[in-house]
């Protein structure tokens, strides 16, 4: 059972409101699209974690603050010695990862997820310290959808794509 539930973010809610009203402009609307997809994959996730023994903390949608940097956290799982980390990404259909870029199968940059767990990783460490706890950290970006792919992942970046059919 999550410590902190999942909400849908103001940005979320008031495009959804909007889009009601009238005729988001094309880039808009794709924005909104993604928003609403990626939080149905978060919800997909929570699913899977509610499943999770009762030793442990879900925090779902953390947004922290350390070295006057703001970042957000999609899920963190708290068990006694260790600290996991997810980021959840719902894309579908064939990506590629080619020296640390993230492209869409066609050769669309997209951002890299990887960069982002890192980043988050790395801050919560230090927020980590600060608070005077030491405890490791491992950080995992989960592709949810199963109509996802990705072609060509390094062996070392493996440890940090997850595809959701792996058990917690």
């Amino acid at each position: 059972m999550p410590f902190k539930d999942r909400t849908e973010s103001d940005e979320l809610k008031t495009l959804r409101i909007i889009n009601t009203r009238m005729d988001l402009s094309e880039d808009k609307y794709t924005y909104y699209l993604g928003l609403e997809k990626g939080f149905a994959g978060e919800v997909q996730f929570d699913l899977l974690t509610e499943k999770l023994q009762p030793e442990c903390h879900i925090l779902n949608d953390l947004l922290l603050e350390s070295n006057n940097t703001i970042f957000q956290i999609d899920t963190t799982i708290i068990f006694q010695e260790t600290i996991y980390l997810f980021e959840v990404k719902n894309f579908e259909g064939e990506y590629c990862y080619d020296s640390d870029s993230f492209n869409t199968y066609i050769g669309k940059e997209i951002k890299n997820p990887l960069d982002q767990i890192k980043r988050s990783n790395s801050l919560l460490r230090q927020l980590i310290r600060e608070l005077g706890c030491n405890l490791p950290i491992v950080a995992n970006v989960i592709f949810i959808n199963p109509e996802f792919t990705l072609f060509q992942a390094p062996k070392t970046y493996l440890s940090y794509f997850q595809h959701s059919s792996i058990a917690l």
